[in-house]
């Protein structure tokens, strides 16, 4: 217990935070120094891998770009498929896409309708939970054909920006600031 409770502070530790990127009152939370401690990032993977609603889940999708990151680890430790939902121009084939809001503008992202054929429950995996808009924007392609969501998995959750509120599924933060 003691060890996990360490391992959870250095992965706070591990967490910067950039001011006015990518626009002037933003704070950039950026999680990529946490691959350069294998350690702490195997703790993390193991920690979100234990979700009880990713047991029940057919599949993983995981969002661009930072959620391809922790969800194809999530994906290898639970042995479940993954596809992903991808940023505009980056997917081929026949794409379900949605647009959706930002903080700080507007977007879209694709899944290949080949891909998620043959399941019908998801997990959806990302790096951070802001607003909710890019977990609601996956949500509603898979709502739109009939899948179901069975939660989120993040490593971070912005909680002042209260997007736990905007989701109609149970979340799964590991922190939360």
């Amino acid at each position: 217990m003691l060890s996990r409770l360490r391992s959870m502070k250095k992965l706070e530790d591990l967490i910067f935070t950039y001011k006015d990127f990518p626009k002037k009152g933003i704070d950039f939370k950026d999680v990529l120094e946490i691959l350069q401690y294998p350690d702490i990032f195997q703790d993390l993977i193991s920690k979100m891998s234990s979700s009880n609603f990713l047991k029940n889940a057919e599949a993983i999708v995981s969002i661009d770009a930072r959620g391809f990151i922790f969800g194809s680890a999530v994906a290898l430790e639970s042995s479940k498929p993954m596809i992903v939902a991808r940023k505009p121009g980056k997917l081929p084939g026949h794409l379900l896409t949605r647009e959706y809001d930002l903080e700080y503008g507007k977007n879209s992202l694709s899944i290949q309708s080949n891909a998620m054929k043959k399941f019908n429950s998801f997990v959806i995996v990302d790096d951070l939970l802001a607003t909710g808009g890019t977990v609601n924007c996956v949500s509603r392609l898979l709502q739109d054909r009939r899948k179901e969501v069975l939660g989120l998995i993040t490593v971070i959750e912005l909680s002042k920006l209260k997007g736990r509120s905007n989701i109609n599924f149970p979340v799964e933060s590991i922190i939360s600031l």
